[in-house]
């Protein structure tokens, strides 16, 4: 655990040397870094090829962006992982597009029961489970769409026909809700 923290107290350091243009650090952070990320797309994109592809897009926009990158806005290891998630993101929904589902009701049945089940096993996981099963059905609804599926509100609201307006909300509501849930 000593070494995660170096790292973590390491990457802050490492992202402001890219931003002023270092290669070197910008090899050293993709060595501390590289396979938690690639992990994290991984578990999005569920394909390693991509998962692959989505880190190295990552890395690219690391390079052209970690100038903007501000220590005081919140730690160097988050704001990595917000680019992979992003670009997961942004290929699970390319795929999506390339490969249409042919099902028109897609979405309009109630949420599996075991989609929560399936978010980890790790004890954090558990209690998210656990504060998702006690959240209104609209409201787990949503926040499954928007944050494990990916999609957008005006996406969610499209895929359960309902108000965009009322899918805000839920979200809205949904996350403070959890957020409350989690707190120790």
């Amino acid at each position: 655990m000593e070494n995660r923290s170096v790292a973590l107290s390491e990457v802050a350091v490492l992202i402001e040397a890219v931003g002023r243009g270092s290669q070197v650090a910008l090899k050293r952070l993709y060595e501390v870094e590289s396979k938690r990320l690639y992990g994290i797309a991984l578990r999005i994109v569920r394909r390693p090829e991509i998962a692959a592809d989505v880190l190295q897009e990552a890395f690219v926009q690391i390079w052209q962006h970690a100038a903007a990158f501000s220590a005081e806005r919140g730690p160097g290891a988050a704001w990595l992982t917000g680019i992979v998630r992003f670009r997961a993101l942004d290929a699970v929904r390319k795929a999506g597009r390339e490969i249409p589902s042919g099902d028109p009701a897609l979405g309009d049945e109630p949420l599996e029961p075991d989609v929560i089940d399936k978010i980890g096993a790790s004890a954090d996981a558990e209690k998210l489970r656990r504060c998702l099963k006690l959240l209104e059905h609209d409201q787990q609804r949503c926040i499954v769409l928007a944050f494990v599926e990916g999609l957008s509100h005006s996406q969610v609201a499209e895929r359960i026909k309902a108000p965009l307006g009322s899918v805000k909300s839920w979200i809205r509501r949904g996350l403070l809700s959890l957020r409350r849930c989690l707190e120790p």
